[in-house]
């Protein structure tokens, strides 16, 4: 059977929503060959029944596009564009509002919660002044609407806190040793695909295992 299927090669062709619902699936067990199937489902838009008709070499080919995809090392996405709005990173964090420290702490840490954490980060503009801008005050909003984003600046936004050793979750980076610290990083940026699918689902329930971040 002959499946038109159209493969992302770039986060930013992934919505953060996508990716939850991704990573909610390693609540229960399942084998390689089912995450496979549903990585094709849920950033290529193949249904199961279809999938299930495809060659095991061209399925095995598009996992290894979307596991070395995923492993891509975005540097700090400043700006996007979503839903016709322009969003922007937070200009100061030396400005950042205890509600939005709190909230931060509270949605970091959970995958399932991670809109939340990025509609504090990431708001609309209001004002731009060449490559200055400012974004409007933080308020409690409908923050579904930003499982939208683009991946590219879900990862870039986590990887910018490490790298910066910033301390925006006492209850997670107080748990982590150095050599823990040292593995997520290294697993955000890898550049190495390993045995495809298989080490990707290994790794990533030991990683989050370790940092007792929650899939739910």
């Amino acid at each position: 059977m002959k499946v038109e299927v159209t493969v992302p090669s770039e986060l930013k062709e992934i919505t953060l929503g996508q990716y939850q619902k991704f990573v909610k699936l390693y609540e229960g067990e399942v084998t390689e060959e089912f995450m496979a199937l549903k990585m094709l489902e849920l950033f290529c838009g193949v249904k199961l029944k279809d999938a299930y008709q495809m060659r095991y070499k061209d399925i095995d080919g598009i996992v290894e596009v979307i596991s070395s995809m995923l492993n891509q090392k975005p540097q700090l996405v400043q700006r996007f564009k979503m839903n016709g709005v322009e969003y922007g990173f937070i200009p100061n964090l030396d400005d950042m509002s205890f509600g939005e420290y709190i909230d931060l702490d509270t949605y970091l840490p959970n995958w399932q919660e991670m809109h939340r954490a990025m509609a504090v980060l990431y708001r609309p503009i209001k004002e731009k002044h060449g490559n200055k801008y400012n974004i409007v005050d933080y308020e409690v909003v409908n923050s579904e609407v930003y499982k939208d984003m683009p991946m590219d600046a879900v990862i870039s936004s986590i990887l910018f806190f490490y790298r910066l050793g910033t301390d925006l979750s006492k209850a997670m980076m107080n748990y982590l040793e150095e050599s823990k610290e040292s593995r997520l990083v290294q697993y955000l940026t890898s550049d190495k695909n390993g045995d495809g699918i298989n080490q990707y689902t290994h790794l990533l329930k030991e990683i989050l295992d370790d940092l007792n971040i929650s899939l739910n």
